[in-house]
């Protein structure tokens, strides 16, 4: 089943566990996937797009709670 609910950088921000503008960090710097929709100048992505990202991350390890 897929997840079509569009995610902003405070929703990536929360299943990941940073701030915010770590994430806006991480799009500036290449680290993050291009945005799935942007709607008036604001980038989205789906939320599969961002696990299937999540769990490609280097370092990645499995998190107590999810």
């Amino acid at each position: 089943m897929t997840d079509r609910r569009l995610w902003s950088y405070k929703d990536i921000a929360a299943h990941i566990r940073v701030q915010p503008d770590t994430v806006r960090s991480y799009r500036k710097h290449g680290l993050l996937p291009e945005p799935d929709h942007v709607e008036g100048g604001k980038p989205f992505w789906y939320a599969d797009t961002i696990r299937a990202w999540v769990a490609s991350r280097p370092g990645n390890r499995a998190r107590k709670g999810e």
